[in-house]
């Protein structure tokens, strides 16, 4: 064909207008791909993204973040703390990410406290704080946690009559909660109502748990007068732990209906038949969007009519779907009896609220104050729905989330003295595997060449 001047002319504006809407493709692909982010991590426990419970605490804090490294010129150990960072900002855009070499910056190593070689400076909102190496996303969401509250929140617990210490080692107390709970920002505190006129106003809560002596009732007036006057509780009721608290029971309209649940799920699981399962859970901002199983010690049954004293009652975690309400003692393998049982679903926690001179009051009853001791607290979601109670009753209905979970270990554990094993293991990846690829890829080449 003759290329004449006409057709000459055609072919560059086609040609044109091609490399024109190629760069503008080129411009919008580039410009989707800065403003929208899309990933997907296969590792096990996702290692590489962050969780769910990061994201939320993240998505609920206004405003930058800067994050000071101070870390020496090593780009490989520089390149794990940008990979970890990374992973946050992903989430959220504005984190600003420096480096500092503190041998090259002393002076300003030493103004900001520095201690230790990767250490990390977090500041948000005009508040700061460190975070000392080995990081981990738990330590580091918790430390963004602390700096998102805007002031702080003491935990008021009472003590003196066998409680379950939110500050206790032994098994039966709740100091590992309690160590939790000091990690997201609450101060934790004991006042002495025997010495004290009133329950201490300035405090976010007061928590009550499973007390095992009699309260006096110069104590339980004081503790009546504290709710009456809008003040929050938290309150872990065990079997037969009342001992003089039945006028708050009363006041909160509580129904407590005696017997332990049974669930037989448990059992066959290889757990003991007082142990309950939590799988559902109520419409509350405590257990919005929570999916995690959790378990109950020695439950027992819930509710309230609170709606007549101005209270808006929640239920919050239904247990034991195929169980029921033990009433009788039990004694070897529980039968369920339709005369005298409960049959499941058993409600073991309820949630009230209600307007008190211009102020939000809150008060959470849960009927097993095992489920927080530090023989059960790392069970399932324990941990996870005892902070999302707790930040509610605080306030912090937008810190409300399940808690980043720590990653699990994906180490190879060889038997001790089983070196054979060992040796396979070594060998057959780093010498085995390479050959036996290299052999089937030139029996693969060969193969073809003759054909």
């Amino acid at each position: 064909m003759k290329i004449n001047r006409k057709l000459r002319i055609q072919l560059f504006m086609q040609n044109s207008i091609f490399v024109v809407l190629f760069l503008a493709l080129v411009g919008l692909v580039g410009y989707l791909s800065y403003e929208f982010h899309g990933s997907r991590d296969i590792t096990q426990s996702a290692r590489n993204t962050l969780t769910e419970g990061s994201v939320n605490v993240l998505k609920q804090m206004k405003g930058p973040v800067s994050i000071t490294v101070y870390a020496s010129n090593d780009d490989t150990y520089r390149k794990g703390i940008v990979d970890f960072v990374t992973r946050y900002q992903r989430a959220k855009r504005d984190i600003q990410f420096k480096f500092v070499n503190p041998a090259e910056n002393p002076k300003q190593a030493q103004e900001a406290g520095v201690r230790a070689e990767g250490e990390f400076v977090v500041e948000y909102k005009s508040k700061s704080e460190h975070l000392l190496p080995p990081i981990v996303e738990q330590d580091m969401t918790n430390l963004l946690v602390r700096l998102s509250r805007e002031k702080s929140r003491n935990v008021m617990f009472l003590d003196g009559h066998g409680e379950r210490r939110l500050n206790g080692l032994k098994n039966f107390d709740l100091g590992d909660f309690g160590k939790q709970l000091e990690k997201k920002g609450f101060k934790l505190s004991n006042p002495d109502l025997t010495l004290s006129p009133d329950v201490p106003a300035n405090g976010a809560m007061l928590v009550i748990a499973s007390p095992q002596v009699d309260i006096p009732e110069i104590e339980v007036n004081k503790i009546k007068k504290y709710i009456a006057e809008g003040g929050n509780l938290f309150w872990l009721i065990d079997q037969d732990s009342m001992h003089g608290l039945m006028p708050i029971a009363e006041q909160l309209g509580l129904q407590l209906t005696p017997g332990i649940v049974v669930d037989p799920m448990a059992a066959q699981y290889g757990g003991d038949y007082k142990m309950a399962f939590g799988v559902q859970y109520g419409d509350h901002p405590i257990t919005q969007g929570f999916g995690l199983r959790t378990l109950f010690p020695m439950a027992r049954q819930i509710d309230s009519n609170g709606q007549d004293r101005g209270w808006t009652v929640s239920h919050l975690v239904d247990v034991s779907a195929t169980g029921w309400l033990e009433t009788s003692p039990i004694e070897g393998t529980p039968k369920f009896d339709a005369k005298t049982d409960v049959g499941g679903p058993i409600n073991i926690a309820v949630a009230l609220e209600r307007k008190i001179e211009n102020k939000d009051q809150r008060v959470v009853v849960v009927g097993s104050g095992g489920f927080l001791a530090n023989t059960f607290l790392g069970n399932g979601g324990n941990l996870d729905l005892g902070v999302n109670m707790i930040n509610w009753l605080a306030g912090d209905d937008n810190l409300i989330t399940i808690q980043p979970r720590p990653l699990k270990d994906v180490n190879i554990t060889i038997p001790p003295g089983d070196k054979i094993l060992a040796i396979l293991i070594f060998f057959g990846f780093r010498l085995g595997l390479p050959i036996v690829l290299l052999i089937t890829g030139v029996v693969i080449w060969l193969k073809r060449r003759k054909r």
